[in-house]
């Protein structure tokens, strides 16, 4: 496992292992070399400014890897307020599989919202003539789904008059967002949301970053979630012909554009 922390913000990193550490410093980046059980954990403070964040880059390889994970998502959960938590990465990272699994694991304590629920309509998209550029972030309603990360970061239990706010939900089967379909109570303390764009710079994405408490960013290699990407056209009723396409063309151009974005991130994870 390598971590890197390449920017400056954070208050540093403390390793919980008995194993021998060693240190090489570089410029502008820190590299700590563990042994297998290492867990770091990362405080990172002062959201309001604008500098960009300091990120852990880890090798995810085993269950012991998403153990610390969840760990980590306990935390948040345990601070005693609402925490709001967001998994970015490229189309096929693997974005929905470790929000699902975290959110199971924790239980009534944590609640998915996903990004997916603000896509446009299929005849919003025709009308606009992006129908075969789903996917792309303006053909989202990315406005939207600030406000809601707003409204669900205002609704915790230890706020005054909090409500539960509902949230929609995208419907692969059918390809179209269904409204209200997920409740955020205020006694639920971490609501964890995924998407592509969490991390995008560009005017509305970029108040995303602010008003999310953590941001994990997933990049395994490229084979395995392109692969992964072909499978899941394929799984929702591509030819392989289609899914091929899709895949290498308008998700490839998405893809590169998100990935130049993962040193926003609090938390990078490579592999598999």
């Amino acid at each position: 496992m390598v971590l890197y922390e390449p920017h400056t913000g954070f208050s540093g990193a403390r390793s919980m292992a008995a194993s021998p550490v060693v240190v090489m410093r570089r410029p502008e980046r820190v590299e700590v070399a563990l042994g297998e059980l290492v867990a770091a954990i990362i405080t990172r403070h002062d959201r309001s400014r604008a500098a960009p964040a300091r990120a852990i880059i880890m090798r995810m390889t085993d269950r012991t890897d998403l153990d610390r994970l969840t760990s980590r998502a306990q935390a948040l959960a345990g601070t005693g307020s609402r925490r709001l938590l967001g998994i970015c990465g490229a189309p096929g990272a693997g974005k929905s599989t470790l929000a699902e699994r975290l959110v199971t694991a924790l239980g009534d304590r944590a609640v998915l919202v996903g990004m997916d629920g603000f896509h446009l309509s299929q005849r919003e998209l025709r009308r606009l003539g992006r129908e075969q550029r789903k996917g792309a972030p303006d053909t989202f309603d990315a406005a939207g789904y600030v406000d809601l990360i707003r409204r669900l970061r205002r609704n915790g239990a230890d706020q005054p008059d909090a409500e539960t706010v509902y949230a929609p939900e995208f419907c692969r089967e059918i390809e179209e967002p269904i409204a209200c379909a997920v409740p955020v109570a205020p006694e639920i303390p971490l609501v964890v949301t995924e998407g592509n764009y969490l991390l995008l710079p560009d005017h509305p994405w970029s108040a995303l970053r602010a008003l999310l408490h953590e941001v994990w960013f997933l990049a395994p290699d490229e084979s395995v979630r392109i692969a992964r990407l072909v499978e899941r056209h394929r799984r929702y009723g591509r030819s392989d012909a289609e899914a091929h396409d899709r895949a290498y063309g308008s998700d490839q151009v998405n893809a590169v554009r998100i990935q130049a974005t993962a040193d926003r991130a609090d938390l990078v994870h490579r592999g598999a």
